[in-house]
């Protein structure tokens, strides 16, 4: 019986989104099912600037970084935004066990390979400082420094919020349709534009497109004898004696809880002397409340 092949979003729902007019880059990543999975990516500026890559999180794909790209590339920066596999106009594998934490590692390590991706500046935002941490523990060669908003790095504590996760992963399963714009609306403090919310939802024409974006919230390791954890645990270890520059700009609803900066800053060296900021008038998708001051203060990071 031959495997399925993944789904991939029709061209015609993503050809005229608003505030997106940039075209479409795909590359190929190794998998060990489907032998390859094709990857989404925008690129944008000059060729020979400093790369700026973009790490969306839960919810979203390259479409909320619309506006970091003009101001990023105005500093004449090359900026990078790839949608994970699942996520996006990337391909959408359809059966559940195809994803998990250590799988979305590897496709995106692999990713900065096949980009010839080096010494890079990262901004990581929710899942994209999940992956970035981790790849930085193991990879450092990949990153010049990170820009981190409202992330960690999973290590299964007790507590950390995993009572509220837990919580808020069984209302996100009990709706009838897994939100993803919606998702995204309902944790901004300055209210998405239906016709924003649609962009968001424009990748996934129906349920079977979304087995993605359903399982991150499955496949976040919350548990200390989850592998990914074990793994995540040495990263963490080794990210005690990075001393390239970590830059923390987190909403200040966040500031004191599990979510917070805290820890990274007790913790990595390369926090150290950062115009650190917490950001009023932000809900947790800081990206869409606050991206005109996030596009500054990464320009800023990645021209030091």
């Amino acid at each position: 019986m031959s495997t399925p092949r993944p789904l991939r979003s029709p061209d015609e729902a993503l050809g005229s989104l608003p505030g997106f007019p940039w075209a479409p880059h795909y590359v190929d990543v190794p998998d060990a099912k489907y032998g390859s999975l094709r990857m989404h990516y925008l690129d944008e500026g000059p060729a020979d600037g400093r790369v700026v890559v973009l790490l969306h999180g839960q919810g979203c794909w390259s479409y909320a970084f619309r506006n970091f790209i003009a101001p990023l590339t105005q500093a004449g920066l090359r900026v990078i935004a790839p949608d994970y596999i699942g996520f996006g106009r990337s391909d959408k594998l359809l059966e559940c066990e195809d994803y998990s934490f250590q799988s979305h590692l590897d496709w995106l390590s692999a990713f900065f390979d096949r980009l010839q991706l080096r010494d890079v500046t990262a901004y990581c935002f929710d899942w994209g400082g999940f992956f970035a941490l981790r790849l930085a523990g193991e990879r450092p060669e990949l990153f010049a420094r990170l820009v981190l908003s409202n992330t960690m790095l999973p290590l299964g504590q007790a507590g950390g919020g995993r009572e509220w996760f837990l919580r808020w992963r069984e209302e996100q399963f009990a709706l009838p349709r897994f939100p993803q714009g919606e998702m995204v609306n309902s944790g901004v403090v300055h209210k998405l534009s239906p016709d924003i919310i649609a962009a968001y939802d424009a990748p996934y024409p129906d349920e079977s497109y979304k087995t993605g974006p359903r399982r991150f919230p499955m496949i976040l390791p919350i548990w200390p004898e989850d592998p990914a954890c074990v793994a995540n645990r040495l990263a963490w270890e080794n990210l005690a004696r990075w001393d390239k520059p970590v830059l923390t700009v987190y909403a200040a609803s966040l500031g004191s809880g599990s979510m917070g900066p805290g820890a990274l800053l007790r913790h990595i060296p390369g926090t150290r002397g950062q115009p650190h900021a917490l950001l009023e008038s932000a809900g947790f998708y800081i990206i869409e409340d606050q991206s005109a001051e996030l596009a500054q203060r990464i320009g800023e990071s990645a021209l030091a």
